[in-house]
């Protein structure tokens, strides 16, 4: 199962975007596995969304990862506000991992959200 946790703070602007695990939504065969679309779809919002914060809003963003384990983290500075634009795409790639959980289910995706 993939986990996302998303931190924001008291006044709800996003401090840390978390990733863990993988979804393991494909069906494993005898001598091969499916490729799993689901973990697939989930890597390609966040990288996607993480590449378009560094490249085009330019936001100075950490980010570390581990393509084995599933893990991903993407920090932001507590003492800079994001752009409107920033914020507006994060709130995209929230609503889009939202979809995605209500669709193929919280047994392979669950969101979860933390105050920081």
């Amino acid at each position: 199962m993939t986990t996302i946790e998303i931190s924001r703070d008291i006044l709800g602007a996003y401090r840390q975007i978390l990733c863990m695990g993988h979804a393991d939504y494909a069906k494993k065969h005898w001598f091969h596995r499916e490729p799993d679309i689901l973990c697939a779809a989930i890597s390609a919002l966040v990288i996607s969304a993480a590449n378009a914060l560094e490249e085009l809003a330019g936001e100075e963003i950490t980010v570390v990862a581990n393509e084995e384990t599933g893990f991903m983290k993407i920090d932001f500075p507590a003492d800079v506000s994001l752009q409107e634009k920033s914020v507006f795409l994060l709130d995209a790639l929230v609503f889009s991992l939202q979809q995605l959980s209500d669709q193929y289910g919280q047994q392979y995706l669950q969101v979860n959200f933390k105050e920081v």
